[in-house]
């Protein structure tokens, strides 16, 4: 994690956006850009032709792709990238996130509000269950960066307070907190819980990772795909698992 590489590639999105538009309408282009010149300041290495698609970054290290959301829209990418070179994934993730709001009429811009939600690396579980089948794969990497944001939304919505339905107009990286890499199968076992006691069910998961039960049972599908978890029993209708300690000691 380097901190003054982050703020320098903030500076020079911000700078660059202010000479042109400003905040736009395309819902995550500065977290997209900040992150593309924070990852690989090289611009020439931005945006490469690799077989038959568009690479965000590719370099002597490998192939490294941005994705904020819908990972299954990368599945013929990684069929494709995977036979080149090796693929990191990354995935930001607003640790703590203010919200402003957009007047479209006036343009006026409310006071920040801090959200109530905070962002942890099991968020990335939805995202990760589109691409489960290539997650064995060797070349492949996760990169999870989580960072504070500022969301800039229209008040466009179908609600009376026009909040609800809202377009999300940009989000704007303020701070980096933390980077996450998965390079091998061992590597999820950092998306279990340290206090979760075993053995424990999709329930318990959740309430130790503090995500909604639909996460923890797509997280915990994922992990026991992967080896990193097992499925050891039942209690009442829920399944039971453990660490696979030995698997991973192997690893």
């Amino acid at each position: 994690m380097n901190i003054n590489l982050f703020e320098k590639a903030c500076e020079e999105v911000f700078n660059e956006e202010l000479g042109s538009n400003g905040i736009g309408t395309y819902g995550e282009k500065t977290v997209h850009s900040v992150l593309k010149n924070y990852l690989e300041p090289n611009n020439a290495n931005h945006e490469v032709k690799v077989g038959s698609f568009i690479a965000d970054i590719c370099n002597e290290e490998g192939i490294i792709e941005i994705q904020t959301r819908h990972f299954d829209k990368l599945r013929k990418k990684l069929a494709s990238f995977l036979t080149y070179s090796s693929v990191t994934i990354v995935y930001p993730i607003p640790k703590t996130k203010w919200i402003r709001w957009i007047n479209p009429q006036s343009g006026e811009i409310s006071p920040q509000r801090k959200s109530p939600k905070t962002g942890k690396p099991y968020n990335i579980f939805p995202e990760l269950y589109k691409i489960k089948n290539y997650l064995t794969d060797p070349n492949l990497h996760i990169h999870i960066i989580l960072m504070n944001m500022e969301e800039y939304r229209l008040l466009d919505g179908w609600s009376t307070d026009k909040k609800k339905g809202s377009t999300k107009c940009d989000r704007i990286p303020t701070e980096l907190i933390e980077e996450i890499s998965i390079d091998t199968l061992a590597d999820y076992q950092c998306l279990i819980p340290s206090t979760l006691e075993e053995p424990f069910t999709s329930t318990d998961y959740k309430k130790a990772a503090g995500i909604p039960i639909s996460h923890a049972q797509i997280g915990l599908n994922i992990l026991n795909h992967l080896g990193v978890v097992n499925r050891i029993g039942k209690k009442g209708n829920a399944y039971l698992y453990s660490r696979a300690d030995l698997y991973l000691n192997d690893q």
